[in-house]
């Protein structure tokens, strides 16, 4: 082979190589606008698709459940999205899996916002995006009736079973007092009631008004919302993916108007027997 076919053979593959490249490129980039080369945002996917999938437990009543009667997914918050979806013109699609896996399905682009009373804390603020609030509360404790488990404090939880998922701001509390984790993945609330009642677990540590209505809900077993165990005031919104500003922009102007209007306290008064949660509180505890 003379020098010059010698060379012109690596500039051809250097050539072809180049372009295989380009190529791979152009074709592992889904968000690209095909017109002008930018990449597409959430919100410009959500618009063309005329869809937002959600991710919910359906398990978390008054939150998320589905209604015993007509087995169709409601609650406070599945409401407030479906309204929220009705005013963006878009359908709302409902994924349903456990806590711990639906700020996975936000990173992993399986669903496009999350809500499930989570919390807005400074850690899932460094990873995720949060809307504009719509629950204020505060932290309790679900114990026996005959001896309230053996707790009168969070001090007293060292050692104690506490039933709760893995991730959840509650679980960190039980964790840093000490508790046995139990950990649950997406079950109904008779489970979680019904194991601290037989002595399976020994509380449950969770919101003050997800608590009294499971309480209301599930009167035959005997246990109680710990009389002097308060804690932990919170914050509730939906949880999206980091930076994800359009959306987010979408989002919080249907929100604003939705408190501006009476929609989400009268969403809340319908699934928190008469209570408004979405009105900020002055807890005199810390």
């Amino acid at each position: 082979m003379t020098k010059e076919k010698h060379l012109s053979k690596i500039f051809l593959s250097l050539l072809l190589f180049s372009m295989m490249v380009v190529l791979a490129a152009c074709g592992a980039s889904g968000d690209t606008n095909k017109e002008s080369g930018s990449k597409t945002s959430t919100w410009e996917n959500i618009q063309e698709k005329g869809e937002i999938v959600v991710a919910t437990s359906g398990t978390l009543y008054p939150a998320s459940y589905h209604d015993g009667e007509s087995k169709e997914l409601t609650g406070y918050e599945v409401e407030i999205m479906n309204e929220l979806g009705k005013r963006l013109k878009l359908e709302i699609k409902y994924v349903e899996m456990g806590l711990d896996g639906m700020l996975t399905s936000l990173n992993s682009g399986q669903a496009d916002l999350a809500v499930n009373d989570i919390e807005i804390t400074p850690e899932r603020e460094e990873k995720f995006t949060f809307s504009e609030p719509y629950k204020y509360s505060f932290g309790t404790a679900i114990v026996r009736k005959s001896d309230h488990s053996g707790i009168e404090s969070l001090e007293d939880l060292k050692g104690k079973k506490a039933a709760g998922a893995a991730t959840s701001v509650y679980m960190q509390v039980g964790r840093d007092h000490g508790a046995e984790e139990v950990i649950y993945d997406n079950v109904t609330n008779d489970v979680y009631l019904r194991d601290v009642s037989i002595g399976r677990t020994d509380v449950i540590l969770n919101d003050y008004y997800l608590q009294k209505l499971a309480l209301a809900a599930f009167p035959e077993f005997e246990i109680m919302i710990h009389p002097d165990i308060k804690y932990h005031p919170n914050v509730q919104a939906i949880i999206m993916k980091k930076d994800n500003d359009e959306l987010l922009k979408q989002v919080n102007s249907v929100l604003v108007d939705m408190h501006a209007d009476g929609t989400i306290s009268e969403l809340s008064k319908q699934f928190f027997g008469g209570e408004d949660v979405s009105v900020e509180q002055d807890y005199d505890f810390e």
